[in-house]
């Protein structure tokens, strides 16, 4: 672990552009990243937070065929939506690039070229999945099945979303084609491979030797079960007509498998960022000073600590990452987010439903992040923690604080007279919170970290709470000023650390108090930390920015602030209740979808162009109908066919009267031979289907005017 590096290279996982992100991703990944990248930069630090979207995935092409559209629709639609959104919801990418780019492809060739060049594939020719009807290999999410080592029916072939293993699609039991729903067959094809078992030495002593204490318990875990259960030789190219193409001789129609292209795009995008700052983006990949750190979700693990890590040391000239603070998932509402199911908490809808309140979002997300076990997301603690929380207590403190202010001296700053023990020690444990914040923040301890942050908002209220100015500004007013000047330096601590977790309350607060000018540029997180004074002290009003007794100022005696603006406004129960009947009506459409599901029969078997001209379908009209004695679901029809008049028998008398169906245009199967039923030879088939309640329907001519023999082709 590098405890002083010179530059820090945080990068957050490329994003599928196959659909929009969702407060699991945000709260897996890129809250967390943001607020270290935040954090680090108030330390003065130099920070390439880098980051893009991931356009060649599986699920892209995928997405493209169910929306009838070509996957560069696809990826332009969905790459502007996500960069907006986290542009709009305040994630502070240093360069926000996407794998489609041209700097992109010819990084990724080049590193491949490189690895091939020196030797560090493989060259297998191997059975993959092959779809016969669709003709083509099943390569990861075109294959589904039941995962090996957990029995989940729905696993995809690179990856079980329920156990988070990752395997090869051959490794599926009972595999089935999402393309067609055929079983594949299995085909011979060539493929390099990353010989990830010759690593094995390496991994070991670089994850479970040196990071056994600095990583956290589920990615160390997840490491060392893939590296104790033996590394296999992993494919790095597949048989797909969309990605990056193989850049050698021989690799026709093959592209580079994503989860070798994708991570090669932090590089890319810090060499984008690096052109366009004038910068040298080599210093933040290979010089041995960088910190380099991926915040990533649990389902990503074994690709940042085994595979890409394994890729960097083949190669050679990169250093390695210095950690992994990988997340478990976020539920909603006691349910896994399902993309395909529609259960998610969308940002961009977010955006939109709760205008300018990112930092609600934000901070209910830290507050429950998944960062040891899987956490839920309520709309009931989403409004109680806004409610209860940022409005109660940060918002209360600063709006009594400023309202006081103006009230008692017209919004200057107070010159305080001599400082009492409780002021001394309310300002010595305000200096201790940067260190304690920090330290948590360091130890990717986010959700801890933010709790200390509230907890010098709970310091500014008990410390109002006790001194009572609104009291003593009638008995002593040299008190008032003391108490009111200590209040405001507590007020401005929380601009300055709020500002990682919660950037926009910081920005709206730093307004307020009128320190977002050049004059306090020297005020940071670490001039919070600075001397208390002590208890007797008195202060010089002609400071101006300096200390009071020590270096304790960070407002001045005689700066003025603004006026009171609220940072947190109250969320009603009419708004929490939309977004319920939001996920009620989601649930209910997936029952729905799935009973339809439930009674649509299965495709039967594959049948030839000449096997379908056989059929002779002729449109008919039921001239004559009677029930079958003795038959409950059975009428006999008489049907004029447009080439004879002929008896067929049918099993529609639970559906249908006779007397209703008199004059009815049908489709008849006409050539079908004929059968005797209950005595009664049927000489045709009269084609129906089924609602999901089990009422037959005709299949209807188009148009009652067809006349009578018209032939279906």
């Amino acid at each position: 672990m590098k405890t002083n590096p010179s530059q820090y290279t945080i990068t957050a996982a490329l994003p599928y552009t196959n659909g929009p992100i969702h407060i699991g991703h945000l709260a897996g990944v890129y809250v967390p990243a943001d607020i270290y990248a935040r954090y680090q930069r108030l330390q003065q630090r130099d920070v390439a937070f880098i980051c893009g979207s991931d356009e060649h995935g599986v699920a892209i092409p995928m997405r493209a065929k169910k929306e009838g559209v070509s996957p560069q629709e696809i990826i332009d639609k969905y790459h502007t939506l996500i960069k907006d959104s986290f542009e709009e919801f305040g994630i502070s990418f240093d360069n926000y690039s996407r794998t489609s780019s041209p700097v992109h492809h010819e990084t990724a060739s080049n590193f491949f070229r490189k690895m091939y060049e020196e030797g560090h594939f493989t060259e297998q020719v191997t059975e993959q999945l092959y779809d016969e009807e669709a003709q083509q290999f099943l390569a990861d999410r075109f294959v589904v099945g039941t995962c090996p080592k957990c029995g989940y029916e729905e696993s995809y072939g690179d990856q079980c979303e329920r156990c988070g293993t990752s395997h090869n699609a051959t490794d599926l039991i009972d595999p089935k084609s999402t393309i067609t729903g055929d079983v594949p067959v299995l085909k011979e094809t060539k493929h390099w491979f990353l010989p990830l078992d010759q690593y094995e030495g390496f991994l070991k002593e670089w994850i479970l030797k040196d990071h056994k204490k600095d990583w956290k318990l589920n990615v160390y875990g997840q490491c060392k079960s893939w590296i104790d259960d033996g590394l296999r030789p992993r494919a790095v190219t597949r048989d797909l007509d969309w990605g990056i193409p193989v850049p050698v001789e021989g690799a026709e129609g093959k592209v580079l498998y994503v989860w070798f292209d994708a991570p090669i795009g932090y590089i890319s995008s810090t060499k984008e960022w690096a052109e366009r700052e004038g910068k040298d983006w080599e210093q933040y990949w290979k010089d041995e000073d960088t910190k380099l750190l991926h915040f990533i979700g649990k389902d990503n693990i074994v690709f940042h600590c085994i595979i890409f890590p394994s890729m960097l040391k083949a190669e050679g000239s990169y250093v390695l990452p210095d950690n992994v603070p990988a997340n478990e998932f976020m539920n909603l509402e006691g349910n896994k987010i399902s993309t395909s199911k529609n259960w998610a908490v969308w940002l961009h809808e977010y955006l939109k439903e709760f205008p300018n309140q990112q930092d609600v979002l934000r901070y209910v997300l830290t507050a429950n992040a998944p960062e040891t076990k899987d956490n839920d997301f309520t709309w009931a603690d989403f409004q109680a923690r806004n409610n209860n929380e940022l409005v109660a207590i940060f918002g209360n403190f600063i709006n009594r604080v400023v309202v006081l202010t103006h009230k008692y001296y017209d919004g200057e700053i107070p010159t305080p007279g001599n400082f009492a023990g409780i002021d001394v020690q309310t300002l010595k444990e305000l200096a201790a919170y940067p260190d304690v914040i920090a330290s948590s923040i360091e130890r990717y301890r986010f959700r801890e970290a933010q709790q200390q942050l509230m907890n010098v908002a709970r310091l500014g209220n008990k410390y109002l709470a006790d001194e009572e100015p609104w009291k003593t500004i009638k008995t002593d007013e040299e008190r008032t000023k003391t108490v009111m000047f200590t209040a405001l330096q507590i007020a401005t601590a929380l601009a300055v650390l709020s500002e990682p977790f919660l950037p926009f309350t910081s920005t709206k607060l730093k307004q307020i108090l009128n320190i977002d000018s050049d004059a306090f540029n020297n005020l940071s997180w670490n001039t919070i930390t600075s001397s208390s004074p002590s208890e007797g002290e008195v202060a010089a009003p002609s400071l101006e920015g300096s200390a009071v007794g020590g270096d304790v100022s960070l407002l001045p005696p005689g700066h003025t602030i603004n006026k009171a603006d609220l940072l947190f406004s109250k969320i009603e129960d009419e708004t929490i209740s939309q977004q319920l009947e939001k996920l009620k009506k989601t649930k209910m459409d997936n029952a729905a979808e799935k009973e339809i599901a439930k009674n649509i029969v299965p495709q039967k078997e594959t049948i030839q162009f000449d096997d379908f001209t056989k059929l002779d379908m002729r449109i008919g009209t039921i001239i004559e109908a009677e029930k079958m004695p003795k038959a409950d679901r059975l009428l006999v029809l008489k049907v004029d066919t447009g080439i004879d008049t002929r008896t067929i028998v049918s099993g529609i008398a639970e559906s249908f009267s006779p007397e209703e169906i008199i004059g009815k245009k049908v489709t008849v199967l006409v050539n079908l031979a004929p059968r005797k039923l209950r005595g009664v030879e049927s000489q045709g088939m009269i084609l129906m289907t089924e609602t999901a309640d089990g009422k037959l329907r005709f299949v209807n001519p188009d148009g009652e005017d067809i006349e009578n023999g018209a032939a279906i082709n």
